[in-house]
């Protein structure tokens, strides 16, 4: 029996773990048979594997080949073991020297032709085997500058397997193998990106609307969530496509956080593969919760428009039009940043840590002007309710706005701030934060937990009365008083001050309740 052994990943979410190829040559029936729970797709390597082999001039072992990938529990799914599959086979058949695959983590997909296909999750793919003690990792030429982005892993680029054949036999490449199969791209799950346009958007382009510039500098300092009220062009989605301008760039580990989920999405920009900007995500109100959530047919699964949104934005527009059990999907990611989608072979986590901005109309007929809606007051109460009250509950800022005056329209242009003015007092905020925040593991105001925050940030006790008398009259819940703790401390970091105030605390708890102070 002649066996061979070389490594591959296996992705379950976007947390990869390594997974051991072993291939054994022995007397028997010809053929290959795969074991440690392939799925369908990686059940149809065999096929790929052979022709690939075949129409690389290499020879096919007339014998019977056992592929063992382990641990044998771990679920393996797609065509990401296509190549190490190959390598280990040709190994086994002493084709290839058996040492020289030993400590290699081989990824990427088989074309018929030999080719070297690109393939969705390569980042994070990477990232497990060097996280494992790898050094040196195979990938697709295609995905070569997403792999390098991991520090301290020699990364080999494949165009085809004839070309990592001769590599690994030391000889001279052949000719032609530097055209690589392109990266694969899948669909985005409803999102809409605005990244292609954001250099051309402006906070001084909205007219008026003074109250919601502020509200949008308040929640770009703390990350905290924010929600629109107000009939159709007063400036609502004006107002939420630009938070993304007032935000600063991404540091590096959220930089490969965020990359990576994109990475297994397979809606890496292209020619950008490292994503410095938050994201900004604007799913249409038909998406379904499993294009919010994340998801997918059997063991492939897919992070929806919440794990995208991740570091970022998502933006809600007429979110009463969502169907409710997609607006309930957001409630447990809000709270734990998170998402988790649990099937029959395992459970998936994606990380979801972002800013939700909610926009409504107030009725269904969407009139722009009060006195012309024919909406009934029991049908406007029923259309605002399909946003529920946990839900709401979990949104910081709430703010009604209302269309801007004449004299806003003909001359705020004048007066209004930029975005880039706006950003520098974002940035000042958020280093405030950063200094307070230095010796624990959170980045914003809006991550610290309740507990933590009644421990070891109270405000003083003489700014706390706006707080304690919406606590006793019943308005304001456990939940909403740490909301308003939160967003009274980036209003402290905002004005510069060492704690929040009395005035903080009464501001924050007035854009909480949606009612003005």
């Amino acid at each position: 029996m002649t066996l061979a052994r070389t490594h591959s990943v296996s992705l379950v979410g976007v947390d990869g773990f390594v997974v051991g190829v072993e291939a054994a040559i022995t007397s028997g029936i010809p053929g290959l048979h795969l074991v440690g729970l392939p799925d369908a797709a990686l059940s149809e390597a065999r096929d790929r594997v052979r022709a690939a082999i075949y129409n690389s001039g290499e020879d096919w072992p007339n014998r019977h080949v056992t592929v063992s990938l382990f641990p044998a529990s771990l679920p393996k799914k797609g065509s990401i073991f296509d190549l190490a599959i190959a390598v280990a086979l040709l190994a086994a058949a002493e084709t290839v020297p058996p040492r020289v695959c030993d400590d290699l983590v081989i990824i990427g997909e088989l074309g018929l032709d030999g080719r070297v296909r690109g393939i969705p999750g390569v980042l994070p793919a990477v990232l497990a085997a060097a996280n494992a003690g790898c050094g040196t990792v195979v990938v697709p030429r295609a995905n070569e500058t997403e792999a390098a982005l991991v520090p301290g892993v020699k990364v080999i680029g494949a165009a085809t397997l004839r070309g990592l054949l001769a590599l690994l036999r030391d000889e001279p490449p052949p000719p032609g193998d530097d055209e690589p199969e392109p990266a694969r791209v899948l669909p985005d799950n409803g999102t809409a990106h605005v990244h292609d346009r954001l250099d051309e958007l402006d906070l001084a382009d909205v007219r008026g609307q003074a109250e919601g510039r502020r509200a949008l500098e308040i929640s770009a300092a703390g990350g905290h969530h924010l929600f629109f009220a107000g009939p159709p062009g007063c400036g609502k989605t004006m107002l939420a496509e630009r938070l993304p301008t007032l935000l600063p760039p991404l540091d590096p580990e959220a930089a490969l956080e965020v990359t990576a989920i994109h990475s297994v999405a397979g809606t890496l920009p292209t020619g950008r593969p490292l994503i410095t900007r938050p994201p900004f995500h604007a799913p249409h109100h038909t998406a379904t919760r499993a294009a919010l959530a994340g998801g997918g047919s059997g063991r492939v699964l897919r992070p929806g428009a919440i794990s995208l949104a991740h570091r970022g934005i998502l933006f809600m527009d007429e979110a009463p039009e969502f169907h409710n059990g997609a607006l309930d999907a957001l409630r447990q990611p809000l709270e734990e940043g998170e998402v988790r989608i649990s099937r029959a072979e395992g459970t998936a986590r994606f990380p979801a840590r972002f800013t939700l901005v909610l926009a409504a109309n107030p009725c269904p007929c969407a009139a722009a002007k009060s006195v012309d809606c024919s909406c009934a007051p029991g049908m406007r109460r029923k259309y605002l309710s399909r946003l529920s009250g946990p839900l709401l509950d979990r949104i910081d800022l709430k703010l009604e706005l209302a269309p801007a005056s004449r004299a806003e329209l003909r001359y705020d242009l004048e007066f209004a701030e930029s975005s880039a003015v706006v950003a520098e007092r974002v940035a000042a905020a958020r280093e405030r934060t950063r200094r307070r925040l230095k010796d624990t593991p959170w980045r914003s105001n809006s991550e610290i937990p309740g507990p933590e925050l009644r421990r070891r940030f109270t405000p003083p006790a003489d700014a706390m009365g706006p707080v304690d008398d919406a606590l006793h009259l019943g308005f304001l819940s456990a939940r909403g008083l740490d909301r308003v703790l939160r967003v009274a401390w980036t209003l402290a970091d905002l004005g510069a001050h060492d704690e929040p105030g009395a005035d903080d605390i009464g501001g924050a708890l007035a854009l909480w309740t949606g009612k003005r102070s």
